[in-house]
């Protein structure tokens, strides 16, 4: 038998229902619908502002370390066995290139520019980024991916599933894309594309004629060196298991520890992995090792007083455009007996042609390449120690210069002599000053504009009819 509600005519349907709480099908596809919108709006700009703001941070701490995204780059290659494959103007470009990529991703999700095209470049990226960190859990090639530079570590299958939660996210901005709620108006969204790409090229320019804005690596302005490779009494300890392969009769077992069998078997060989790492102090990779290998660093992190640190990773690839600033800062530790050292990875063959190239009479110490990369992000870049503290870092291109008539000053009278103090509040505020305020202002003058477009349309339409109803 069929139901009578449901063979009404039309002219039924359309009278309101005489019979309280009676629901219609047309009632039940209105809610439903209702329902389903409303969901997926919400889903949709809910993914929306997640990956704006996953793109936003992950592209902007990449942007203000573009020789660390360099060496995370090449380190990918070299697990491909690729790293001969691109040079490092290449990489660098690529390193320039992804971190802009992926802010201005997250500025036009953000803001809804180009719903359709942004929402499927964001699906393609997040597709290859998850194709390469499930290689990098599965193979583990690589200990950190660096998708958020050294801001945060994740591990090699915390990364992957962090990916799969992005990728579904894009996903659904894809599907719905104009459900997304636009921020801007479309005759306005160049700006912000333009001045998004220009900002975050700027910035990365700037870090790497410098160093970078923020410095989220052990040896920050005011670490000390000491303090931040010891290792507390109470500390977790490393754990290791060993397993031994015994044999006896042409039989061969693996033992441990607990199990070890009698004298009757054979040792044939052992084998001991971590099962559990412990704990790792910040600094944990620094030596310091002269020409004889006598091992140096406790002497010059202990040492009272100022110290001179040169860092050079690979002398070969060291810019000598500024040796005579070097060289004067050498002249000046040695005529106020500050020790002055250069920390390389390179061999004797590189210091001599640095020292033929340059006239360098400083004397050398070896130092892990790896270290010295992450010590300071330049080639060469310069520290100053006092009492083993990280007074101040600079970049080749950005080293102190000792004014006329000052040479006879010591460090304490000297500016570059005392401890950094540009605050990290300082540069956040220079940012928003720099590229949040114009955006906002441009967003409020947009929006204001839209709303005074749409009172003036409605007043008109409420006048016209208005003029209509009186006419005759």
């Amino acid at each position: 038998m069929k139901n009578e509600e449901w063979e009404m005519k039309p002219s039924e349907q359309q009278q309101p229902s005489t019979n309280e709480g009676q629901v219609t099908p047309a009632a039940v596809g209105a809610h439903s619908s209702f329902f389903i919108s409303h969901f997926s709006f919400i889903s949709v700009n809910i993914c929306r502002l997640i990956l704006a703001g996953v793109l936003i941070f992950s592209g902007f701490v990449k942007a203000v370390d573009p020789l660390g995204t360099q060496y995370k780059i090449h380190d990918y290659l070299t697990a491909l066995s690729l790293e001969r494959l691109l040079p490092d103007w290449v990489t660098l470009t690529l390193s320039v290139g992804l971190s802009a990529l992926e802010f201005t991703l997250g500025i036009c999700l953000l803001f809804v520019i180009q719903r359709r095209l942004v929402t499927r470049l964001t699906v393609v990226l997040m597709i290859i980024m998850t194709l390469l960190t499930l290689w990098l859990a599965v193979a583990n090639p690589i200990s950190d991916c660096g998708c958020f530079g050294d801001a945060v570590h994740l591990t090699n299958w915390q990364t992957f599933w962090k990916n799969i939660l992005l990728l579904s996210c894009a996903v659904v901005a894809a599907l719905w894309p104009l459900r997304m709620m636009r921020l801007i108006s479309e005759t306005n969204q160049w700006i912000v594309v333009h001045y998004t790409i220009l900002f975050i090229v700027f910035v990365s320019l700037y870090c790497l004629y410098t160093l970078p804005l923020f410095d989220f690596r052990p040896y920050h302005v005011g670490t000390d060196i000491a303090e931040a490779m010891a290792i507390p009494d109470d500390a977790e300890q490393p754990e290791f298991e060993t397993t031994f392969i015994m044999e006896k009769d042409g039989q061969r077992k693996e033992f441990t520890l607990d199990d070890y069998p009698d004298s009757t078997w054979t040792f044939v060989d052992a084998r001991t992995v971590q099962t559990r790492q412990g704990f790792v102090p910040p600094i944990h990779d620094l030596t310091m090792e002269d020409a004889e290998g006598n091992d140096l660093t406790e002497d010059i992190i202990s040492r009272r007083g100022y110290t001179f640190l040169l860092v050079a990773p690979h002398l070969e690839a060291a810019s000598d455009r500024h040796f005579g600033d070097i060289e004067q800062l050498y002249e000046y530790a040695q005529e106020h007996r500050y020790p002055f050292y250069c920390l390389t990875a390179s061999g004797n063959a590189a210091r001599m042609e640095w020292q033929d190239r340059t006239g360098a009479e400083y004397p050398f110490l070896t130092t892990d390449e790896v270290t010295l990369k992450t010590i300071v992000r330049s080639n060469p870049g310069l520290l100053l120690l006092k009492d083993g503290v990280i007074q101040q870092k600079w970049s080749h291109n950005a080293l102190p210069v000792i004014e006329q008539g000052q040479t006879s000053y010591p460090l304490e009278q000297q500016p570059f002599g005392q401890l950094a103090t540009t605050s990290v509040t300082r540069k956040v505020v220079s940012l928003f000053l720099w590229f949040v305020l114009p955006l906002f202002l441009l967003t409020l003058a947009d929006r204001t504009w839209a709303w005074t477009h749409w009172v003036r349309r409605k007043t008109m339409k409420s006048e016209a009819r208005k003029t209509a109803s009186e006419q005759p």
